[in-house]
């Protein structure tokens, strides 16, 4: 079915409803979206984000390669992937920057659970950014996209152990880190 749907893109040819065929269903974009945002992918840049994970899935039918088994898993996967090459490119002072001047721009209110989330979200985001890049991907695709120890070890070419390992230090160093900042 993948190739199909590439060919008719690539060929140029449109569906019933006159709109070209999309390699990646909506499920599997909000999947693609919430691990990019999720690895710290600017909301602003999410959309492109989300076309270079459309432009592998058809590159890679058009090259004729075996279509993946599960479209999901592998599309999270480069969406990680595509998530740690824009870490690599900014410094980590300045995503942090972004993110403080983000909650910063709503009023905060003691006791409004809705400020705890807040919170909690940007602990757990710093946390995730002091993180290693191999355990945040890890934790990114286990918690957040949801795909099972064997599914990542699969996606990423590396031993079920070892997605164990990096995930039990993950977790255990972003919990330490949320109960030095007396988040939990």
């Amino acid at each position: 079915m993948l190739r199909r749907k590439a060919r008719r893109v690539l060929g140029g040819g449109e569906s019933a409803g006159g709109t070209l065929d999309d390699p990646l269903d909506a499920a599997q974009e909000r999947r693609v979206r919430a691990v990019l945002a999720l690895g710290g992918v600017p909301q602003a840049d999410l959309p492109d984000g989300v076309q270079q994970v459309r432009l592998r899935l058809l590159e890679r039918a058009a090259s004729g390669a075996e279509a993946p088994r599960d479209v999901s898993a592998w599309a999270a996967v480069v969406a990680s992937n595509l998530a740690m090459d824009w870490h690599r490119a900014r410094r980590r002072q300045e995503r942090i920057g972004e993110r403080l001047a983000s909650l910063r721009q709503s009023p905060h209110t003691e006791g409004d659970s809705g400020d705890d989330t807040k919170v909690m979200s940007l602990a757990v985001a710093q946390g995730l950014d002091e993180l290693p890049d191999a355990q945040r991907q890890i934790l990114v695709l286990r918690f957040y996209a949801d795909l099972p120890v064997r599914g990542i070890a699969e996606e990423l070419g590396i031993p079920e152990g070892t997605v164990k390992s990096r995930l039990h230090t993950a977790v255990r160093a972003l919990r330490a880190r949320l109960h030095e900042d007396e988040v939990v």
